[in-house]
């Protein structure tokens, strides 16, 4: 019996190392992709124009939409214009669209309004001359709500649709 006690504690440790590396590793997971929140490939930082502080500094790595839309409105399509280009010049990069709602209507619903806003910018994206090898989608509808209150000035800045990009993502 002793023996099973033993194993049992150390299978549990095994479970519970494992479980805290995973949350170690980031939110997009596992693969070849890089943290690189701060500073670009040379740790140059916002100075740098091909970093990516730059790009979410500089650039801006998110644009908002109106209520129930997943149109991109012309703010939007100037800030893609330029995400465009940055990815464009620095192709080592690739990128992972989040679509974001606010908490108005159900979870399903907004899951699905959050793809249709990453989807939105993934193909203006494309429509710009990004591969579309370098882009992938994700809606968190709700579930991730950068400002939490139930009035407009924080609706208005969870419906989102942001740009993260990464060294070598889905490329």
């Amino acid at each position: 019996m002793s023996s099973l006690i033993r194993i049992f504690t150390r299978a549990t440790l095994v479970v519970a190392v494992l479980g805290l590396a995973a949350c170690g590793q980031g939110r997009l997971g596992a693969g070849n992709t890089t943290n690189l929140n701060g500073s670009g490939l040379n740790g140059a930082g916002a100075q740098d124009p091909s970093s990516p502080a730059y790009f979410n500094q500089t650039i801006g790595d998110r644009v908002l939409f109106a209520v129930d839309q997943s149109t991109l409105s012309a703010e939007g399509r100037t800030i893609l214009n330029g995400q465009a280009q940055w990815l464009l010049t620095n192709t080592e990069y690739a990128a992972l669209i989040e679509g974001h709602a606010d908490e108005q209507g159900t979870r399903e619903y907004n899951l699905a309004l959050g793809a249709r806003r990453a989807a939105a910018v993934q193909e203006y994206l494309i429509s710009q001359g990004v591969p579309a090898n370098r882009l992938r989608t994700i809606s968190y509808g709700k579930e991730r709500p950068l400002e939490i209150c139930s009035d407009e000035t924080c609706y208005s800045q969870n419906r989102r649709a942001v740009t993260v990009i990464s060294v070598g993502l889905g490329a």
